[in-house]
C-alpha cells in the first residue's frame, strides 16, 4: 500500500476548518462548556494573588488578624471547590460534544461507505476502510475531547497570567515576553515533523487491519494450504514498519515536547530569579510578589505543556482527518438516475444494445453485447470463467457504469431508473449467498416490515426450505451466526432462495444459483426455479448445462463477446462451442482446451 505524502499546511487548515465544521449544530453546549472553561482559568489566576496578599499584606507584616486571614482563607477554599465542581462539568460537557460530533462523522462515513460503487472496494482493502471509520475517528474524538480544550483553556491562561504579570512587575513581563517566540518556534517545528510521522504511523495502522480483516475472511484456505507462516511473516512486516513509524514519533515527542519546554522553563526562571536579585541590592523585594511572578511562570509553563503534548494528539487528528475526508470525497460512487421522475418496472423487458464494459479502461471484458430478452422469458449465459458472464450482470443491477452502448429496461435507459425501483423489482441469487448476523426470519425478510411472517414461511416453502428451517431449534427464530457459518452452502442457498421469492421480483437474476446444492435438493429446487421463473424474466448465468436446457434463449460467451445463441438444441445442431461444452459435461470431451480450440 502506497504511503501518503506530507500534509502541506494549507491542507492541514482545510482539514481543521472542516473537523471545526461539525461543531456547528452545537453552538449552545460548546458555549455553555466555554463558559466553564473560563470561569475555570479566572480561578487559576486569582488563587496565586490571594496567596500573595496573604504573604505580603499578613505573614510579612505580622499582621495575623483571625477575621481577615479566615475571610481569606475562605475565599481561597471555595474558588478551588467551585473549580473542582466546574472541571468537572467542563470535561462532560466537551466529551458529550465530541462524542456528537464523531457519531456524526462516523454516520456520515458509513453512509458514503455505502454509496460507493463496487470498482472502490475491488481497488481497496476492507481492512483500511474499516480503520478509517473506527481508528482515524477515534483519534479526531481525542481532539475535540483534549485539543480544543487545552488550547481554548491554555490561551486564555496565557493571557490572563501575562496580564497579572504585567499588573505585578511590567519591566519584568516584559522581559518574560521574550519567551513566547522561541516556544512558537518549538511548537512549529514540531508541528511539521510530526505531520509526516503520524500520517505514516496512521497508513501503517490501516494495512494492518488491512492483512487482519484478510486473514480472519480467509482463514478456512490460510489453515487448508498451510499458509500461517507465511501470513505472520507479512503481518511481521508491516507490525515492524508500525514499530518503526512508532519509533519516530516517540523520539521526536522526546525531543521536542517536554524536554524542550523544561529547558526554555529554566531559562525563564533564571531571568525572574536574575532580576529579583539584582533589584534587591536597590531596594527590598516582596516576597509575595517574588512568590506570585514564580507561581505564575510555572503556571505559565503547565498550559504550555499541556499544549505541546496535546499537539501530538492534534497532529493525530488532523492526519486522521484527512485519510476520512479523502474517503468522503471520494468519486467512484455506485452508478445513479439520470432522470429526477420515476418510471416503474412494469413488463421486465430488458435490452443490451452494443454494449462494450471495461474494468481498468484499457480491456474491455464485454465487446458489443447485444440481445433481448422478452417478459417472462428466461436468457441463460454461458460460457469459460473470465467470457464476461458476470459482468453482464453486474451492469444490469448497476454495480458498475458503462459508458459504450445502452441498455433497456422496458424500452427506457436503465440510468432513468431510481436505485430503490432496480433493487425492488430486480431479484439476484448468488452463488455464494450472504446471509446477516440474526435470526432466519430477518435473513428472509431483511427486515421488510411489508414482508408478514406467513409470506416469509410461504416463501420459503416455495423453495423447499420450511422442511430444514422447521427442524431447527428455534425455526424461523433460529440465530444466524456472522455469514451463515453453522449452515450447508445448500442451506444458505435456500434461504436466499426464499428472501427472493419474499420480495416478489418482476426480473430474476440467478447466478449459478443451484452450483452448491445437492443433486436431490437440486431436483426439488429445479421445480421450484421453474414456479419462480413464470412471469418473471430470467437472466441465469449456468456451468451446469443441464440446468438450463429449458431456457428460451442460450448465449454463449467467449473473450467478453456472444459467439453463440438460440436453444438448447439449436445450439447442439450447430456442433460449435456450445456443443463442445456439452460434450465435455458428459465425458465425451477429456481437455478444457479441446472446447475451446
Amino acid at each position: 500500500m502506497e504511503v501518503q505524502a506530507q500534509l502541506t499546511e494549507r491542507e492541514q487548515k482545510k482539514v481543521l476548518a472542516r473537523l471545526l465544521s461539525y461543531t456547528k449544530p452545537h453552538k449552545k453546549m460548546i458555549s455553555v462548556a466555554f463558559v466553564l472553561l473560563i470561569l475555570t482559568t479566572i480561578g487559576d489566576i486569582v488563587l496565586p494573588i490571594l496567596v500573595k496578599i496573604f504573604i505580603d499584606d499578613y505573614l510579612t507584616p505580622g499582621k495575623l488578624e483571625f477575621r481577615p486571614l479566615f475571610l481569606l482563607g475562605t475565599i481561597y477554599m471555595g474558588i478551588q471547590i467551585i473549580k473542582a465542581i466546574l472541571l468537572f462539568f467542563q470535561f462532560v460537557k466537551f466529551q458529550e460534544i465530541a462524542l456528537y460530533i464523531i457519531q456524526q462523522l462516523r454516520i456520515d462515513v458509513f453512509a458514503k461507505v455505502q454509496s460507493l460503487g463496487l470498482k472502490y472496494f475491488d481497488q481497496t482493502p476492507a481492512g483500511s476502510i474499516v480503520s478509517r471509520v473506527t481508528n482515524d475517528t477515534e483519534a479526531i474524538k481525542d481532539m475535540f475531547v483534549t485539543v480544543i480544550a487545552t488550547f481554548i483553556q491554555g490561551a486564555f491562561l496565557l493571557v490572563g497570567i501575562f496580564v497579572a504579570m504585567f499588573i505585578l512587575n511590567v519591566k519584568l513581563a516584559l522581559f518574560c515576553l521574550i519567551i513566547i517566540p522561541i516556544l512558537l518556534f518549538v511548537m512549529n517545528l514540531y508541528r511539521k515533523l510530526s505531520s509526516r510521522f503520524y500520517l505514516d504511523l496512521r497508513e501503517r495502522l490501516s494495512q494492518l487491519n488491512a492483512k487482519l480483516a484478510e486473514s480472519l475472511s480467509g482463514m478456512a484456505i490460510i489453515q487448508i494450504f498451510r499458509q500461517e507462516k507465511r501470513l505472520r511473516n507479512e503481518f511481521g512486516r508491516i507490525n515492524e514498519q508500525h514499530y518503526n513509524a512508532g519509533m519516530k514519533n516517540i523520539k521526536i515527542d522526546g525531543l521536542l515536547l517536554r524536554p524542550a519546554i523544561d529547558l526554555i522553563y529554566i531559562f525563564a526562571l533564571i531571568i525572574v530569579l536574575s532580576y529579583f536579585g539584582i533589584t534587591s541590592f536597590q531596594h527590598s523585594v516582596e516576597i509575595g510578589v517574588i512568590y506570585a511572578f514564580i507561581n505564575y511562570l510555572d503556571r505559565f509553563f503547565e498550559p504550555v505543556n499541556q499544549m505541546m503534548m496535546r499537539l501530538s494528539l492534534y497532529q493525530q487528528a488532523i492526519v486522521a482527518g484527512s485519510r476520512v475526508f479523502k474517503l468522503l470525497d471520494e468519486e467512484e460512487i455506485a452508478p445513479s438516475q439520470k432522470r429526477d421522475h420515476k418510471i416503474s418496472i412494469e413488463e421486465g423487458l430488458i435490452e443490451f444494445k452494443n454494449v462494450s464494459f471495461s474494468y481498468d479502461g484499457q480491456r474491455d471484458v464485454l465487446k458489443n453485447i447485444s440481445f433481448t430478452a422478452n417478459p417472462g422469458e428466461t436468457v441463460a449465459l454461458v460460457g469459460h470463467t473470465g467470457s464476461g458472464k458476470s459482468s453482464i450482470i453486474n451492469l444490469m443491477m448497476r454495480f458498475y457504469e458503462f459508458e459504450r452502448g445502452e441498455i433497456f429496461i422496458d424500452g427506457e435507459s436503465i440510468r432513468n431508473f431510481t436505485k430503490d425501483e432496480l433493487r425492488v423489482k430486480m431479484g439476484l441469487v448468488l452463488q455464494d449467498p450472504f446471509l446477516f448476523y440474526g435470526t432466519v426470519r430477518d435473513n428472509i425478510r431483511l427486515h421488510n416490515e411489508g414482508i408478514t411472517d406467513e409470506q416469509v414461511q410461504e416463501a420459503a416453502r416455495f423453495v423447499q426450505a420450511h422442511i430444514f428451517i422447521e427442524q431447527l431449534k428455534d425455526g424461523y427464530s433460529h440465530k444466524v451466526v456472522e455469514r451463515g457459518a453453522t449452515f450447508s452452502s445448500g442451506q444458505r442457498q435456500l434461504i436466499a432462495f426464499a428472501r427472493t421469492i419474499a420480495a416478489n421480483p418482476k426480473i430474476l437474476v440467478l447466478d449459478e444459483a443451484t452450483a452448491n446444492i445437492d443433486t436431490e435438493t437440486e431436483e426439488a429446487i429445479q421445480t421450484a426455479l421453474a414456479k419462480m421463473r413464470r412471469g418473471r424474466t430470467t437472466i441465469a448465468i449456468a456451468h451446469r448445462l443441464s440446468t438450463i436446457q429449458d431456457a428460451d434463449l442460450i448465449l454463449v460467451l467467449h473473450q467478453g463477446e456472444i459467439v453463440e445463441r438460440g436453444t438448447h438444441q439449436e445450439l447442439l445442431a450447430l456442433r460449435g462451442l456450445y456443443h463442445k461444452m456439452y460434450l465435455l459435461q458428459n465425458g465425451a470431451v477429456e481437455r478444457f482446451e479441446d472446447v475451446i480450440n
